[in-house]
């Protein structure tokens, strides 16, 4: 099988940033993730099944591995979707440029929507329309700003707009999960 890290793992260690989680991203299908690690005698625990992950107990943290996947449809947060093998659609799929990266084993990055460059440029992009990420997961538009908050980052004028003009999505979503992004939105540099 192949897998890879995946987000901010991978963005964290390109700024410098000890990461403090990982994600894995993997073309193994659930069930085969918990039969290799079970072979392993790593526990599982089925986290999001129907989604593709499971997490992995390993001594000092827990770390989640994920099917790469495409949504076939969305529902806001909750979206249908289709297991599958290729990295470049599982990130199609992803919110921003920055947490759409996969790193390998030996280090390299496959960056499909020019992350890194953005990184480097301080800037924060949506993949692909910004409108159809937000009404994907109308959560977004927290995170666009927790995100542009903790690593200083520019937003374009069509983003801001596509934000403004689906701000009362948010509404759809419960509050304990707009609180929590919010908290963390409060606690970074520039919020």
């Amino acid at each position: 099988f192949q897998a890879r890290f995946v987000g901010g793992s991978v963005r964290d260690r390109l700024l410098g940033i000890v990461p403090k989680d990982f994600d894995i991203a993997a073309d193994a299908k659930p069930d085969e993730v918990i039969a290799l690690l079970t072979s392993h005698k790593i526990k599982t625990i089925p986290t999001g099944i129907d989604h593709g992950t499971v997490t992995a107990v390993m001594p000092t943290s827990q770390i989640e591995i994920t099917t790469l996947r495409e949504d076939v449809v969305s529902y806001g947060r909750h979206a249908q979707v289709k297991f599958g093998s290729d990295f470049k659609k599982d990130a199609k799929r992803r919110d921003f440029t920055m947490n759409a990266m996969y790193e390998d084993k030996n280090g390299k990055v496959y960056d499909y929507f020019s992350g890194k460059n953005h990184l480097k440029e301080k800037k924060i992009f949506f993949v692909g329309d910004p409108k159809v990420r937000i009404k994907e997961d109308y959560l977004r538009i927290l995170r666009f700003f927790r995100f542009k908050s903790r690593f200083s980052l520019h937003a374009d004028t069509n983003t801001l707009n596509a934000i403004a003009g689906l701000k009362d999505g948010l509404t759809s979503i419960s509050q304990e999960r707009k609180t929590k992004e919010l908290e963390d939105l409060f606690v970074t540099p520039q919020a």
